[in-house]
């Protein structure tokens, strides 16, 4: 408990310092806790040291965690791949979803939206270095993904995502994110009165956070610096019957 609780301290001291170097306001970057692949109990224990958003990856893996997590007042950030046959559930239970790629589907959380809830807030993926490793569209093609979701009824299209290739050149870090911002940048004047809600840019991990605030990242997303290294994940189903038992 007392672990996840100074990790998070740092990690919202590192992101409070890079806001400020950055000329922007200290909380300019909010923190949303990766809590992929770490149990309930985890969660839990993060919330009661005042955390508050939590990114997950795997939809098997997630739901359980959601309903054994239901008495807290959590957000709920849909980080992963996404698969067709996973959206109605992503739909149902999740406030933000970060990785469109796709118009198809987009238009299956739009339609799969429970009525009476509020519009999924939504992000486009943006594969900004071009790896093939990586989901996302590239950047040529982010504008027309934009134009298509912010038509969609269930769906508030609130920025961009990008993961780039990993490194420790901050230089190169740094030109990705900018490049990302910038897109965010054409966005917002290209689709009028519908761009308003263009406010978000999710990017940054646990290596490279300060370089995405500097390039104005609003949300953050770290799983490592607060939860210690993640094990690496073959089969989700089985991962979450031993998160279970």
């Amino acid at each position: 408990m007392v672990a996840i609780a100074a990790a998070l301290q740092a990690c919202r001291n590192r992101i409070s310092h890079a806001c400020k170097e950055a000329g922007r306001s200290a909380d300019c970057a909010s923190l949303v806790a990766v809590s992929k692949t770490f149990p309930a109990d985890s969660i839990r224990i993060a919330h009661a040291a005042g955390q508050r958003i939590f990114g997950e990856s795997y939809v098997q893996e997630a739901l359980p965690k959601l309903e054994q997590l239901a008495d807290l007042p959590l957000e709920w950030h849909f980080i992963g791949p996404l698969q067709s046959n996973k959206t109605r559930q992503i739909a149902t239970h999740f406030n933000w979803v970060h990785s469109i790629a796709n118009e198809k589907i987009a238009q299956r959380l739009s339609d799969q939206r429970p009525a009476g809830m509020p519009p999924l807030q939504v992000c486009i993926q943006i594969n900004i270095s071009g790896e093939a490793s990586k989901s996302g569209v590239g950047a040529d093609a982010a504008m027309a993904l934009a134009g298509a979701i912010v038509g969609l009824p269930n769906l508030r299209l609130r920025g961009f995502m990008a993961i780039p290739e990993p490194g420790h050149d901050i230089g190169l870090q740094r030109s990705r994110f900018r490049r990302v911002a910038e897109l965010l940048q054409v966005a917002r004047k290209s689709l009028g009165p519908a761009g308003q809600h263009l406010d978000t840019l999710s990017m940054g991990m646990s290596d490279d956070l300060e370089a995405a605030i500097l390039e104005g990242a609003t949300l953050v997303r770290v799983g490592t610096a607060i939860f210690g290294v993640r094990p690496v994940i073959d089969d989700p189903k089985k991962h979450q019957q031993e998160l279970s038992a």
